[in-house]
């Protein structure tokens, strides 16, 4: 089935009445024409653009006299309802905030928040973050998604392209085209993403649960831990299956830690994430923690550790 063809059960809440529904020729010269100028780096789903606007009517403004917004173009028709009207209704620090929506001339766009460091995936690829930057990250990402578990709602497309980041790099949690509202609500589909973050029981019976984003959450703070370099270590282990091995046989977790990390790290530190990481992408969903105690451990080693 093609992401066009995403069947949704239509029982989400209305969108939040604070949300604006905003003119499509509004947001064409917001961001002069979708112009390759205004252009932020491509996410998954959609490319986004940046607009300068009107904070309170969000209607064109001078560059740099209003606020700036990031405003996604080509969504899915699904994708774009579910992101409407599931994020629309969310208030939480570490959520990315829905700020408008148009659907004029056949087009469906979307209106964020801006964020200036964009996504945790190209941040990662362009710097070097420190031990602690990451799981301040890491732990921004789990009270998200605790949030999110306390109104059980799933959301399905976990992975460091949907972390965005603010000009503190605080996470902000984005991606939501995938999200489920309830056990009554299903995504059917092939779902979009990196296969590497999706749960391995989705993938065999079709089942998303709160426990498939402790998966996609547990593989993030192991590439928060690598680096991402460590992605084979033998031909055809992923850097799951080599993480569950280091775990199993007791080997030295410094062998996969990134060196662009030097020494500048607790030791102890890391070892307690890494094994928090590989409890979340047990094969057994049983065996994953909540999303609570995930953020409760982050914490606690956080301050032990710091």
């Amino acid at each position: 089935m093609t992401p066009e063809m995403i069947e949704v059960r239509a029982h989400f809440q209305s969108p939040n009445p604070t949300l604006k529904e905003v003119k499509f020729a509004d947001l064409k010269k917001a961001t002069k024409n979708f112009s390759m100028d205004m252009r932020i780096p491509p996410t998954f789903v959609g490319r986004v653009f940046l607009a300068w606007v009107e904070q309170n009517t969000l209607a064109p403004s001078k560059e740099r006299d209003g606020i700036a917004i990031a405003v996604k173009r080509h969504i899915p028709s699904a994708i774009w309802l579910a992101e409407k009207n599931i994020l629309g209704q969310l208030a939480h620090p570490n959520i990315i905030k829905l700020l408008g929506y148009s659907n004029n001339e056949n087009e469906n766009l979307l209106v964020y928040e801006y964020m200036p460091n964009k996504s945790f995936l190209e941040f990662f690829c362009t710097e070097t973050i420190s031990w602690e930057i990451r799981l301040l990250i890491m732990i921004g990402v789990a009270r998200a998604l605790a949030y999110l578990h306390l109104k059980n709602i799933i959301h399905g497309g976990l992975e460091p392209s949907h972390i965005l980041l603010d000009e503190d790099l605080s996470a902000k949690l984005g991606g939501f085209g995938l999200a489920t509202n309830g056990p009554e609500t299903h995504v059917l589909t092939e779902v979009e993403g990196r296969r590497g973050y999706m749960d391995p029981n989705y993938q065999s019976n079709g089942q998303l649960t709160l426990k498939s984003d402790i998966y996609g959450f547990g593989v993030m703070l192991l590439k928060s831990i690598t680096g991402g370099s460590f992605f084979f270590l033998h031909e055809n282990q992923t850097l799951v299956d080599c993480a569950t091995g280091i775990h199993t046989n007791r080997r030295n977790v410094k062998e996969i830690i990134d060196p662009r990390l030097k020494d500048n790290y607790s030791l102890q530190s890391v070892s307690e994430c890494f094994s928090l990481a590989v409890r979340c992408v047990s094969n057994n969903p049983a065996d994953r923690p909540s999303s609570e105690e995930v953020l409760q451990n982050l914490e606690q080693i956080h301050a032990l550790y710091k």
